[in-house]
């Protein structure tokens, strides 16, 4: 039997977050895969499918459609549509905002990864699967997802419901207590990022663009270049870097941010952490929240808290600066 992995959450604070590294690196995927054109692939009349015939040679990779595996391919991946194999898939079958249907008969050598979907396996015997292999399904955002695939501007200009704004002030709630707490728990790290965005603003951030463009590089590249063991390992490690960086770099951006804000509209001596926290999360979420801007916006967040992660040491290097 294989070992399955079934996660079930709602629409959490990290979404966008996630889907902008989702679609960053769906993006240079597409733009490094160059081997479809020598596999025996075709379109069905809809143009929603893409038919694979023949490509046991080619990692297929499909946007906004279904796959359908009619004999062999090493490996699929589909954004926002479903994989339906009744052939041979060697490697691992993954989708996103999609589904994964296993006909009666059909092989897949590696793991199956569904998010935002099902995997379904036709037939009364036991799916046709290599010993050892997982399922990983992740039952968030299915709707989400499937309409980010079909409307990819949708990612960059949400459209402006009373359940965004929700979320919005959901979000700002979330962000006030994570705040608060890291401040609480780490009161002079988050000081010293606060101080080093004060004097070098610059340096860390272009510290923080270059590592966090390497960090994209590499995680795709791996996936191409690497056995599978060491491309996870080296995707884990930088999902993590680029993570981190944005929880710790958008707390103190939101206490940067927070006390510039209260040093204009309160006086002296009303101001405190509190409210320097609350007007920074507030601003931020704002920021976050504006059609097409929050793409930069969030671009800063990861840069200014990737360069602060790496330079965590050289506070005192940098004072000197």
């Amino acid at each position: 039997m294989q070992d399955s992995i079934v996660i079930d959450s709602p629409w959490d604070t990290l979404t966008r977050s996630f889907l902008f590294l989702v679609w960053l690196s769906l993006l240079l995927l597409a733009i490094q895969s160059t081997v479809l054109a020598k596999a025996e692939i075709s379109i069905s009349d809809d143009e929603k499918t893409l038919i694979v015939d023949d490509a046991s040679e080619t990692h297929v990779i499909a946007f906004a459609k279904s796959v359908e595996v009619i004999k062999h391919a090493k490996g699929v991946f589909s954004f926002g549509g479903d994989v339906v194999v009744e052939g041979r898939v060697d490697g691992d079958v993954a989708t996103i905002g999609g589904s994964v249907i296993q006909r009666e008969g059909a092989y897949i050598g590696g793991d199956i990864i569904v998010i935002g979907g099902r995997y379904t396996p036709e037939g009364a015997a036991p799916p046709l699967r290599e010993p050892g292999k997982e399922t990983i399904l992740f039952g968030i955002w299915e709707d989400e997802l499937r309409g980010l695939a079909q409307r990819p501007s949708q990612l960059f200009a949400p459209d402006l419901t009373w359940s965004f704004f929700v979320q919005r002030l959901l979000l700002a709630l979330f962000w006030f207590v994570i705040s608060i707490v890291l401040t609480t728990v780490a009161p002079g790290a988050v000081s010293r990022a606060v101080a080093k965005i004060q004097l070098s603003t610059l340096k860390v951030a272009a510290i923080g663009s270059l590592s966090f463009i390497i960090t994209m590089a590499a995680i795709v590249a791996s996936v191409s270049v690497l056995p599978d063991f060491l491309s996870v390992t080296v995707g884990f490690m930088g999902l993590f870097l680029l993570l981190f960086g944005y929880v710790f770099g958008r707390v103190a951006l939101q206490v940067y941010v927070g006390k510039a804000v209260q040093k204009y509209i309160l006086p002296e001596y009303k101001r405190s952490e509190t409210f320097a926290t609350l007007f920074g999360v507030l601003s931020l979420t704002v920021i976050l929240s504006i059609p097409f801007l929050w793409v930069l916006g969030l671009f800063v967040v990861f840069a200014i808290g990737i360069g602060l992660v790496l330079t965590a040491r050289t506070s005192t290097g940098w004072q000197k600066a």
